[in-house]
């Protein structure tokens, strides 16, 4: 009796490379958001921008929080606040003018089931772009 041949060995899908959102919030802030949205904010020119991630008092409203913090040119300040460190946990923001300390806390992507790197530096420098403070506003 001949023998048969043995089944093909089928090809193992190709993994997915892990999404950057998957990464640990204490890795993809640092490692992924701030290089992505300095360079965004650097592609509108206008001045410098310096960005840091910092563990303390949320502006305005004293609770401790993990923060981005970001000076532009002219003295120009903002904190983009996470309640938890968990980049899909809620988000505020908060705004400075040169000489002055934030007023108002703004609640940041409220509506956005799934958040995504892109989502989170486009819809930033929607923000800073919509207080004329990128750019040649």
């Amino acid at each position: 009796m001949p023998e048969s041949d043995p089944a093909p060995e089928t090809a193992a899908p190709k993994a997915k490379p892990p999404a950057p959102e998957d990464k640990p919030f204490n890795e993809f802030v640092p490692q992924l958001l701030l290089p992505a949205l300095q360079q965004e904010i650097d592609a509108y020119g206008g001045g410098t921008c310096e960005l840091a991630v910092e563990h303390g008092a949320m502006p305005v409203v004293g609770v401790s929080c993990t923060m981005l913090r970001g000076s532009l040119s002219g003295g120009r300040r903002f904190w983009l606040c996470f309640t938890q460190d968990d980049i899909n946990s809620a988000k505020t923001i908060a705004l400075a003018e040169a000489g002055s300390e934030p007023s108002l806390l703004e609640s940041f992507l409220i509506d956005e089931k799934k958040m995504s790197l892109a989502l989170l530096v486009s819809r930033l420098v929607q923000r800073l772009n919509g207080q004329k403070w990128l750019g040649p506003n």
